[in-house]
């Protein structure tokens, strides 16, 4: 949720023309995040005060986006904490902004959690498992654009840029993963991005599951290492001393084995599952610190986390 395209306000108030939000009264860009253009909007209603979030979309197409837009509507009206997208007068969710793809999305209340206690990982568990039966009854389909291919691509593109011991690292993990049989665990629409700034938490009560825009259809196991990966670690500063928590892994697994339990086949692979979390987000992480992108407020995430989060699920496996 960085800011890269810089909206005005005489741009911002022709676009709200189309919502029945009521009137601009100010607007702010969110520099969290590192994908898409973000802005709190609020606006005065009949009076009342109005709170939205803008995106302004990098990278995805009008052609794409439906399906994140949908998507966050469908878990909303099936009582799963999600933001609504807001409703054009004139069609759908989706319009353009400075010649990009934009939507409106309700604000939710709430704050990100920066160290999840073991309850909060327990709601989490519980939720995403909630999640991913929900979407069982979600119709379109896309497919993961972040998936193995994808990481082959990306390494390939930043190896020049790395160290001997971290093309290593990657290359070694990109041939264990390509060994196993995703395809045969059980699927369906998954968040794939579920870390703790993509939750708003009011106290022990998640009141938003927030940024859907790499929901896909996709193995469900790998979406629950992806949580635990970010919720169950413990944080620090400095990537050497993290380590995880294993009471906050056992309440997140318990709670979401509650709701759907893991079949024989996904429990055999869990390792290889948050093998595969970790190396998404180091891949990621290192090519928007060597291929960086400019942007008026950027935030570039430490690769190094993951790249000791790997480390630590291949020495435990």
């Amino acid at each position: 949720m960085s800011v890269y395209t810089v909206v005005e306000e005489p741009q911002l108030v022709a676009f709200l023309q189309d919502y029945q939000v009521g009137t601009l009264e100010s607007f702010e860009g969110i520099s969290a995040g590192i994908e898409n253009t973000n802005y709190f909007v609020n606006t005065s209603l009949n009076g009342q005060p109005q709170r939205f979030v803008l995106t302004i979309f990098e990278h995805h197409t009008f052609e794409e986006l439906p399906y994140f837009l949908d998507i966050m509507a469908f878990m909303a009206e099936h009582q799963i904490p999600t933001a609504h997208p807001v409703a054009t007068i004139s069609n759908g969710y989706l319009k353009e902004l400075c010649g990009k793809p934009a939507a409106l999305v309700e604000c939710l209340s709430g704050s990100g959690v920066e160290n999840p206690s073991v309850t909060q990982c327990g709601v989490m568990g519980q939720q995403l498992a909630r999640f991913h039966q929900a979407g069982a009854d979600f119709e379109s389909h896309r497919d993961n654009d972040r998936g193995l291919d994808w990481m082959q691509a990306t390494y390939n593109l930043i190896k020049g840029h790395l160290d001997a011991d971290e093309c290593a690292l990657i290359e070694q993990e990109l041939e264990y993963q390509s060994q196993i049989d995703w395809s045969a665990l059980p699927q369906g629409v998954i968040h794939a991005d579920l870390f703790c700034d993509n939750a708003l938490f009011d106290g022990d009560k998640l009141s938003g599951i927030i940024d859907l825009y790499y929901a896909c259809n996709s193995v469900l196991l790998y979406d629950l290492a992806v949580m635990v990966n970010d919720w169950c670690r413990i944080h620090s500063d400095n990537p050497q001393e993290i380590e995880f928590d294993g009471a906050r892994i056992d309440a997140m697994v318990s709670a979401y084995q509650q709701q759907r339990p893991l079949s024989d086949a996904e429990q055999q692979v869990w390792p290889a599952a948050l093998r595969l979390a970790a190396l998404r987000f180091f891949l990621s992480r290192l090519k928007d610190k060597h291929l960086p992108r400019e942007g008026e407020m950027t935030q570039i995430k430490d690769p190094d986390v993951f790249k000791r989060i790997l480390s630590i699920h291949r020495q435990a496996d």
